[in-house]
């Protein structure tokens, strides 16, 4: 039986899932007040700094099966694609055992791949709806993304393309000729590609996520600059979100506040296994060289994308909690890797060119984001946790919450995302 319509939604987080969250409650009557202490699309925000990929076939969790294997590399390498720093380490350690058993087996991988298919098939269809919408379709673009390799083998070897086969992705494989013609920059060493031709990408994150809270406030949203520090209930019912600035009077909520979620969750009894995976990019403001398409290095576990601030490459993950201090040299690796990857970009760049940014990415420890209701109430949903996903899955998370408010039927299975696996 649906919820009357008409409830006021205080939604905190004003990042992808946020304000997307935003737009499809109103869409469905209800009144929306956004509170986050920064403006969307800041650079602040997760949703700023991400790489930009639309990709639709991101659907395999971070571990895989002998990940375990590899924890010491990580904690003797602070600049490794995967660095976990020895200070944090025994309170990541609870997080860290959940995460290298979810996905123990291939088993897990691929219930987790068929689950993540659900969220994220059809997302640069759905983005691009919305970014018409808010009036920026040219920030939208599903011209595919490349994967480029050393060789065949280690595609052959990888778990996770045999896994997508499975779940239905489907891609174009290149021939190092084939490869050369479409990406004559790229240096030669990486000698076979595939191109997901389903995928796309952001031509500007942060700009897409600003411009989707401007039309969520000209659909009628309300904005209120604040830190949201807990929930109020009365019994089973929600009746305020507590901030900084005061209490924020409401019936229903959402908390999509990324990797500052987890006090949120906690203050009503939920306390969910969020950390953050620390993430950096560099961007070369008007490169003279570089890819034609958006591509993953498989060597430099990076992404590398034209943005209309500049060549983007992102990626790699740092665990060391929301306080520690940024690690910059990271930043250094991925313009290292970049320069790299593309050997006619001029190595006299001035350094007023190259922008470096780091942000957290809000991950559970099985590659899966907490999209649900609160065990104590139904007045409170959960949206994030997303990981490396949050942009691409943002907009089905977002008509997921608007679902969930309005007490509609789900437009794809929940079970593999509900909260309660944790608790």
């Amino acid at each position: 039986m649906s919820q009357k319509t008409g409830r006021h939604v205080a939604i905190i987080g004003a990042g992808a899932v946020g304000v997307i969250s935003a737009i499809e409650a109103l869409r469905d009557g209800h009144r929306v007040t956004l509170i986050d202490p920064g403006e969307p699309g800041g650079t602040q925000a997760a949703s700023y700094g991400n790489a930009g990929w639309l990709s639709s076939h991101s659907v395999i969790p971070p571990a895989e099966p002998g990940t375990w294997k590899k924890v010491p590399g990580y904690l003797m390498d602070p600049m490794g694609p995967l660095a976990i720093r020895w200070s944090y380490l025994p309170k990541a350690l609870p997080w860290l055992i959940k995460y290298l058993l979810s996905s123990w087996t291939e088993a897990q991988v691929e219930k987790t791949a068929r689950a993540l298919r659900d969220l994220l098939k059809d997302a640069p269809l759905l983005h691009k709806r919305l970014a018409e919408e808010a009036g920026v379709p040219e920030l939208i673009e599903r011209r595919g993304v490349m994967h480029v390799f050393p060789s065949r083998a280690p595609f052959d070897g990888d778990l996770g393309w045999r896994i997508r086969k499975r779940v239905g992705i489907e891609w174009l494989e290149l021939t190092e000729d084939e490869m050369r013609q479409r990406e004559p920059d790229l240096h030669p060493r990486y000698k076979f590609g595939v191109v997901v031709e389903e995928a796309g990408h952001c031509r500007d994150p942060g700009s897409y996520v600003a411009a989707l809270g401007a039309h969520a406030i000209a659909l009628g949203a309300k904005s209120v600059a604040a830190k949201a520090t807990g929930l109020k209930l009365d019994g089973n019912k929600l009746i305020a979100v507590i901030t900084e600035s005061g209490e924020i009077p409401c019936d229903a909520a959402v908390v999509a506040a990324g990797a500052h979620s987890r006090r949120l969750t906690a203050s009503i009894g939920d306390p969910l296994p969020l950390e953050t995976e620390r993430g950096y990019h560099v961007m070369i403001e008007h490169p003279e060289s570089g890819p034609r398409s958006s591509m993953m290095a498989s060597d430099a576990k990076m992404v590398v994308n034209w943005t209309d601030k500049g060549l983007r490459a992102a990626g790699t993950v740092e665990i060391a909690g929301l306080d520690a201090e940024p690690n910059w040299k990271r930043a250094e690796v991925l313009r290292d890797n970049l320069f790299s990857m593309f050997p006619k970009l001029p190595k006299n760049i001035p350094a007023s060119r190259i922008k470096t940014w780091f942000g957290h990415r809000p991950s559970m420890p099985d590659g899966r984001p907490c999209i649900g209701y609160a065990r104590a109430t139904r007045d409170v949903v959960y949206a994030f946790g997303h990981g490396h996903i949050g942009l691409v899955g943002s907009a089905r998370t977002g008509r997921l919450v608007a679902q969930l408010l309005s007490g509609k039927p789900p437009e794809i299975p929940l079970d593999p995302f509900a909260p309660s696996r944790f608790l």
